[in-house]
């Protein structure tokens, strides 16, 4: 076959698309760029499979896929530093093997003879393609390349750059600002910090542990709720990344007795991103932690966090009343600011008024006026909420109830024509009015501005890839746990979860709405069980009975609801 011949001519040729189509395509792509192939695909004429295989059978060029096993470097070559990661995801190209003056690389466009030229000059070698999907070859390149291998590498580089004097300042106790701030300046550490935080982000992770330990500095990362160990630089590397951490977030670097906190904002494929920085003193060094807040990987949308339908039905209505209070109660890190967020989202417009006070400000939502407190200067849950009174709220959030003088405001504010929403820690719904009355708001006030209480937890969700299902067998159930299904699913592992069984959360809940009934036994200081029986009727479910309920479901494992709840 002549050389010249293009990709539209050879799929003509084999019957894969129309010269109508193609012509289509070409008009397409003048006006939009791009790949021919891609806009074929993009068409809907072919599929990236058929291309390759017309492609195959034209050049005689083997064509492999993912699931083959014929997609995986040679691991001892150093292919990853003939073809550099960002040249390879650029240009669609895998180096797989290396003999003499020889490369084996797959591609996805065999017709480019440019980058087929540029990669022979670059690698001093002759190119045997062999050709891929595009799909196929950029996951061997992340598999290959590996965002761990390339963290590494970047920890190579700053061992190697200036490390000896790295050591050095790292011990001292008393160490000259300027040149802490030069050292968190430095290339490798601005690397390194930039891949901490990109890396934490594409594993989908919440937060970013930075642990000083007696002679090592340990990283970690929270995926769904569980700390995961990553390979850390050297510990003399501490001081210039706390440094370079605390510039990034506006703290003060000079400052290492004191714990602080702050914030900064990053950019990853066009999402805005924001991470809060919180730093603490321990006995070999500040600890930073960096929760990371990607409001695109959470929806705050009410319908889309997981609530069963009964109690999605449930908080709606409560959170609909005109004024009244809506507690969401649970530990932290159980999901109840995403969900408070969600209820704002489900009520704003142009008609409310919505203000929030709150320590810190996890989102921002277009449409809100939200204040940060700062008890340092004396702006207080308490003093700002008194202020917010005269600024006609509709709606408003208070980020945490944790004082009784704040409690009372709040009951205030529900009782004057105000929907009031905020958290409180209590182990499951009925406890958020035994909290409020330990606090000393009277049963008969409490009675009157409650409307609603969501308990939460967040717990992982089986991997949809590799979850097996398992046949329940006497003697599996613990005693009084009421499982009606005879099959249910447990945890397997697979290269789709990174072979934890596990991938992403969903709540479990309880939602207590609160009706005249309720109001009536709040009133008359009933116990929480004969509370919670009375909400029980009224289809209120245990957090218990919730997780049950995705077990049977077979979105998680009876062993992660009964890690979970109290049982």
């Amino acid at each position: 076959m002549p050389k010249h011949k293009r990709l539209g001519e050879i799929l003509v040729a084999e019957g894969m698309v129309t010269s109508e189509q193609l012509q289509e395509a070409v008009a397409f792509q003048k006006e939009d760029g791009g790949r021919l192939g891609d806009v074929l695909v993009k068409l809907g004429y072919v599929t990236e499979e058929q291309i390759l295989i017309a492609l195959s059978k034209q050049l005689a060029i083997p064509y492999v896929t993912l699931t083959s096993g014929k997609l995986k470097p040679d691991t001892d070559q150093n292919l990853e530093e003939i073809i550099p990661y960002e040249f390879a995801v650029r240009n669609l190209i895998l180096p797989l093997s290396r003999s003499y003056n020889s490369l084996t690389a797959a591609i996805f466009d065999p017709l480019d003879l440019i980058l087929i030229d540029n990669v022979r000059k670059m690698t001093n070698s002759e190119i045997n393609p062999v050709l891929a999907t595009k799909t196929d070859i950029l996951k061997a390149i992340e598999d290959f390349y590996g965002r761990e291998k390339i963290f590494k590498e970047a920890i190579q580089a700053a061992y190697g750059d200036g490390i000896e004097e790295i050591k050095d300042i790292s011990s001292e106790t008393e160490l000259s600002l300027d040149k802490l701030i030069a050292k968190a300046e430095e290339a490798p550490v601005i690397k390194l910090v930039d891949l901490m935080v990109r890396q934490a982000i594409e594993e989908g992770a919440s937060d970013i542990h930075i642990e000083p330990q007696r002679d090592k500095l340990r990283l970690r990362y929270r995926i769904d709720g569980i700390l995961y160990e990553i390979s850390p630089p050297t510990k003399a590397l501490h001081l210039p990344i706390v440094s370079r951490i605390k510039i990034l977030a506006r703290m003060d670097i000079a400052e290492k007795r004191l714990p602080q906190d702050g914030s900064f904002m990053v950019k990853i494929h066009e999402r805005l991103i924001d991470l809060r920085v919180s730093s603490v003193p321990t006995i070999y060094g500040e600890k930073v932690v960096m929760r990371i807040l990607d409001k695109s990987r959470v929806p705050l949308d009410l319908s889309k966090i997981g609530f069963l339908g009964q109690e999605l039905g449930m908080i709606k209505k409560g959170i609909n009343y005109s004024y009244g209070l809506v507690f969401l109660t649970g530990p932290t890190g159980s999901g109840k600011s995403t969900t408070l967020y969600a209820g704002l989202n489900e009520l704003n417009g142009a008609g409310k008024n919505i203000t929030t006070i709150e320590d810190p400000v996890e989102y921002r939502l277009d449409g809100v006026n939200q204040v940060q407190v700062k008890p340092e200067i004396g702006l207080t849950f308490a003093n700002v909420l008194r202020s917010f009174l005269r600024q006609d709220p509709d709606i408003i959030l208070v980020g945490e109830v944790r004082d009784l003088e704040t409690a009372e405001i709040c009951i205030r504010s529900a009782l004057t024509g105000h929907l009031v929403l905020s958290t409180l820690h209590t182990n499951d719904a009925v406890g958020a009015v035994m909290r409020l009355v330990d606090m000393g708001i009277p049963n008969y006030l409490v009675a009157s501005s409650l409307r609603l209480v969501v308990a939460q937890r967040l717990v992982r969700k089986l991997c949809p890839a590799c979850k097996e299902p398992y046949e329940i067998k006497k003697g599996d159930i613990p005693a009084g746990l009421n499982l009606t299904a005879s099959v249910i699913h447990k945890p397997k592992g697979c290269e789709a979860c990174r072979y934890i069984g596990f991938k992403g959360r969903t709540l479990i809940t309880e939602v207590i709405h609160v009706d005249e009934e309720l109001r009536e036994a709040i009133q008359r200081k009933m116990s929480p069980s004969e509370i919670m029986q009375i909400a029980k009727k009224k289809g209120t479910l245990s957090l218990l009975e919730s997780g049950i309920k995705r077990v049977e479901e077979g979105t998680t494992s009876l062993e992660e609801i009964l890690s979970v709840v109290a049982y």
